[in-house]
């Protein structure tokens, strides 16, 4: 089963949460303009500003069009609208630039949870099992953002032709960040967005939009993560690596020792790089990966809860049971009935 689009949707309010207290890491300059309680810089609101026209733009291409994502002619950019505060996603992202242009968005990755706005970017360096909600949204003023999926090999060429350099230090580094937008990053993203309405100049102007992005990126102040994603033996692509391997082969049981012996660490070592990236190990790791891979195939193929859990790697199903109930809020049957009613 293809890893990249497992996509879950869910009611919230439903769902009783059942894991562990989660740590709350709030954007210190979270901008909510609703609620007129933060003071802007000069630069935050002429962001701000640009991404009311941005949002413009995504309005026009997901109206009436419904909810959730949207691809578009421009391969790598998506559209993400939603009207419904009480929807939870839960998906394996692959490496990925978002924007919030109207609304606010909660993300949860395992134990931690952070929460960004207007004029807010989302970075993800790496393949990662998360949770989403809008926590502003509404049918008058949906949620509404865009995707951009990550290129490491032209990251990479960018790196590599404009001598950006990139820190030797090899401590942890964590696998995702959340900024604000620069004026001049917007800017990029608006003139890619109108391309749109030019089909015939994506194909030649498309590129050059996106490598802009990148470049603004690369030299915004979480450079540093995004630079990590490109660079060869950096520990952040080791760890990627890693996870590549571990996606491949999700159904089989780890050895942390021959992981930590491919990203070239101590097993200690590579524990906490592969923590620092994902916030979670490599057993929870495979663990929601697994689980989240189940539930797919059991919505999308009405298989029942046993053979999903053989098919995922899971020897016992009773334990595959228990672990399902434990992250999902109910066991696979009750699970299902509620995924099919909403």
């Amino acid at each position: 089963m293809n890893q990249e689009n497992l996509l879950i949707i869910e009611k919230r309010g439903i769902r009783q949460e059942s894991r562990m207290a989660i740590k709350t890491l709030d954007h210190r300059n979270t901008i909510s303009i609703s609620s007129g309680k933060e003071t802007l810089s000069a630069q935050q609101s002429v962001a701000v500003a640009k991404c009311a026209e941005l949002a413009a733009l995504a309005d026009q291409h997901t109206n009436g069009r419904g909810e959730g994502y949207h691809p578009t002619a421009i391969a790598p950019l998506v559209f993400v609208r939603q009207s419904n505060s009480s929807i939870t996603i839960q998906e394996v992202s692959e490496p990925l630039f978002a924007i919030v242009v109207q609304g606010q968005k909660k993300v949860s990755l395992n134990e931690e949870t952070f929460q960004y706005g207007i004029a807010q970017y989302l970075i993800l360096s790496v393949d990662m099992p998360l949770s989403a909600c809008m926590v502003e949204a509404t049918p008058d003023q949906p949620y509404l953002g865009l995707k951009l999926k990550l290129d490491p090999g032209q990251l990479c060429e960018i790196i590599a032709q404009t001598k950006l350099g990139i820190s030797q230090n090899e401590s942890p580094v964590r696998g995702w960040c959340v900024s604000d937008a620069a004026p001049s990053l917007i800017d990029c993203v608006i003139r890619l967005t109108k391309l749109l309405d030019t089909p015939q100049d994506i194909s030649f102007l498309a590129p050059l939009m996106i490598r802009e992005i990148y470049y603004r990126l690369l030299t915004d102040q979480q450079g540093e993560v995004v630079r990590q994603i490109a660079t060869a033996g950096s520990s952040m692509q080791r760890i990627a690596d890693v996870i590549k391997q571990i996606k491949a082969d999700f159904t089989k049981s780890l050895r942390v020792e021959e992981l930590a012996e491919q990203a070239n660490m101590s097993a200690a070592s590579f524990h906490r790089h592969f923590k620092a990236v994902t916030s979670m190990s490599p057993l929870q790791y495979q663990k929601q990966l697994r689980l989240l891979t189940a539930r797919q195939m059991m919505l999308a193929e009405a298989i029942d809860a046993t053979q999903a859990a053989y098919r995922v790697g899971y020897e016992s199903p009773s334990h595959f049971s228990r672990e399902y109930s434990r992250m999902f809020g109910a066991p696979p049957i009750r699970d299902m009935e509620r995924l099919r009613i909403s």
